[in-house]
């Protein structure tokens, strides 16, 4: 029994002897995954990598063979879907794709799927019913803020319509061949309010970064602005049509305004001229939100290619405007069908151009099926002072209507006329409709609509 264990203790010191001369196995492999961080090692251990890498190969060839949207029927025309509810819908050119900034402008009577933000406001409304008679299928997105309904019933239920209640300060998905971005308050009533485009300088302290880094972000991080998003539709509203241009090569055209150059110091005013601006006065959040929304568009025009194009607009008139929306004309024209005196600020000299609305939707079709970017003036040249214009609208309503003079509000321009030589020449395009003619069709519109009012306050 002795010499058994004896003969197994030199067995065991035999194994240690040997145990110190070689080293166990190790794979070389393991030596240099020691000295990386424990998340590499993770990834490089049994393949994983490899498996992570061929899983990305196939979900990229399924999205590309895939369409980018599940298509169903459209909804009934008239429809208000929720504030930022995903829209789906047949584009009625299945395995269609297109490439950025290279978007058909309807040439060869191609029919074209196009959304107009705004549409139900006073402009949007007569270009929506502009594109519709050109053949094409019209989306319309709107909140409601400053459109009304009343100016789109007559498509309800027409199968190229489709109106969409949205905001466009929250991201929506949709595919278009167009985006006609016109959503903004632009009457002095409801863009007054001081705070609205400022909000584009907060977020670039915020982030910390240049205006065309931001242009490039995920528009969903502008949510740390929490409820001053909807006090910034310039900003974020240019934003997500932008993105959504870039994301499925769509032509995107922005209405600006002729306010972007303030109070000008030339007179007329060419797109070369850079402007007057206050930009911390009374006016300045509407002036500065679409100098704002300009540069970005440009921003992706030249850092993305996407394909861009720039109208300012000068003053527009016509059916359809709000009645009360603090803009001259319609001031003017429901003070006198009220049998009101006509509100005059200042002393009356201060000079605008006026252009009647099918003028403006013929120009800012010309200008999105045309191959130049922009900027160009859309307005008529005619110039006239505010006391000349309430005297053609006494002759055209009232005559006997008198005037209030009451103090002028501050930064308002002194002369405001367009030179649209730009516009004729590569346009081809210029106002037909002079003010004495466009008025009347403006007045027969307020006077029903007036009336209707008057009829429903005396129900009540």
């Amino acid at each position: 029994m002795k010499q058994l264990h004896k003969q197994q203790s030199l067995n065991h010191r035999r194994e240690e002897e040997m145990g110190s001369e070689t080293p166990p196995y190790s794979p070389k492999s393991m030596k240099h995954t020691r000295t990386l961080p424990r998340s590499i090692n993770y990834l490089l251990r049994e393949q994983r990598l490899l498996f992570i890498l061929v899983g990305i190969l196939i979900g990229s060839t399924f999205f590309i063979i895939q369409p980018t949207l599940s298509r169903i029927s459209p909804p009934e025309a008239g429809l208000f879907l929720p504030r930022s509810g995903l829209v789906r819908f047949n584009t009625g050119n299945e395995g269609a794709s297109l490439r950025v900034g290279r978007i058909p402008a309807g040439i060869g009577g191609r029919r074209l799927r196009v959304v107009v933000t705004g549409g139900a406001g006073f402009v949007g409304s007569h270009l929506v019913d502009k594109l519709i008679g050109r053949g094409n299928d019209v989306i319309v997105i709107d909140n409601f803020f400053t459109g009304r309904k009343e100016n789109l019933v007559h498509l309800f239920g027409n199968p190229r319509f489709e109106l969409i209640r949205h905001d466009v300060v929250d991201p929506i998905l949709l595919e278009v061949d167009q985006i006609y971005h016109l959503a903004c308050p632009a009457s002095p009533v409801h863009y007054n309010v001081g705070v609205r485009t400022f909000v584009f300088v907060v977020v670039q302290w915020l982030f910390g970064i240049s205006n065309f880094v931001i242009g490039f972000l995920d528009p969903s991080l502008y949510y740390v602005i929490g409820d001053l998003q909807d006090k910034c539709t310039n900003v974020m509203g240019t934003l997500n049509m932008l993105g959504l241009a870039k994301r499925i090569g769509a032509r995107f055209l922005l209405t600006s305004t002729s306010e972007v150059y303030g109070d000008p110091l030339e007179h007329p005013q060419k797109e070369t001229y850079w402007g007057n601006v206050n930009p911390i006065g009374e006016r300045s959040c509407y002036d500065e939100g679409k100098r704002t929304a300009e540069t970005l568009a440009m921003d992706y025009h030249r850092g993305a290619g996407v394909e861009v194009r720039i109208a300012r607009i000068f003053n527009t008139y016509g059916p359809r405007m709000c009645l009360d929306d603090g803009r001259v004309v319609s001031n003017f024209v429901a003070q006198a069908i009220r049998k009101q005196p006509l509100t005059v600020y200042g002393d009356g000299k201060q000079t605008r151009s006026f252009q009647y609305v099918s003028d403006l939707v013929n120009g800012l079709a010309a200008l999105m099926d045309g191959e130049h970017v922009g900027p160009f003036n859309l307005g008529n040249p005619g110039e006239f002072t505010m006391l000349e214009l309430a005297q053609v609208v006494k002759e055209t309503i009232d005559s006997s209507a008198t005037i209030e003079y009451k103090q002028n509000t501050a930064d308002d321009p002194h002369m405001r006329k367009p030179d649209i030589s730009k516009a004729k020449e590569l346009l081809n395009w210029e106002p037909k409709v002079p003010l004495r003619e466009g008025l009347p069709l403006m007045v027969s519109d307020f006077r029903n609509r007036i009336l209707n009012e008057d009829e429903g306050k005396g129900m009540r």
